[in-house]
């Protein structure tokens, strides 16, 4: 099981912190896969620096969608993609 280090936006820190967001959209440019370990680590992108925050979020699951997986490529690129949590 790896540990794979990321930056993320403060927007999206706190919402992780909190618990209202449960979930990552990364572009798949690694290797995760369940039973990973994700190391989020809080980047200030006006300062162009790290804050020092930092949370650890065990991969349960990996779903890697391809923007043509089910013929909507065009559709996508002009409405985008919903994630909706439940």
């Amino acid at each position: 099981m790896a540990i794979i280090k990321k930056k993320i936006w403060p927007d999206s820190f706190e919402l992780l912190e909190s618990g209202k967001k449960k979930f990552e959209i990364r572009l798949a440019d690694f290797e995760v896969k369940e039973g990973d370990t994700l190391v989020l680590e809080e980047w200030d992108p006006s300062t162009k620096d790290y804050t020092g925050r930092k949370i650890e979020k065990a991969v349960s699951y990996v779903h890697k969608f391809e923007l043509d997986m089910y013929g909507q490529k065009k559709e996508i690129e002009e409405k985008g993609i919903y994630v909706i949590q439940f």
